[in-house]
């Protein structure tokens, strides 16, 4: 099991109730596959650098978690998928000692 990092950019007009429903399937197959979510964090509405998919601003929500790499294909083609994310970057966590 590896630490990993998940920004996920999200359409910026849905509800509270439609936003927390992408961030919960994102969960949903994340623990589906084995893994577990460590920390949520939402950045809430920032406007992007560039125009995407005629959007200038986006939803901008960070996952911690834990998971096998072999499920991380699974995860990014679920991601890819889902029309309400406009972006999104799956990354190692890297550990930082003093």
């Amino acid at each position: 099991m590896r630490k990993y990092e998940l920004i996920c950019v999200i359409q910026p007009d849905l509800d509270e109730a439609a936003f927390n429903g992408v961030v919960e399937k994102v969960k949903g197959w994340i623990s589906d596959s084995g893994g577990t979510v460590d920390k949520v964090d939402v950045w809430g509405r920032r406007k992007l650098a560039y125009i995407i998919k005629k959007q200038r601003e986006g939803q901008f929500v960070l996952l911690n978690m834990t998971m096998s790499p072999a499920a991380t294909s699974e995860l990014e083609r679920n991601l890819r998928f889902q029309e309400t994310l406009l972006r999104h970057m799956l990354s190692v966590a890297v550990a930082v000692s003093a």
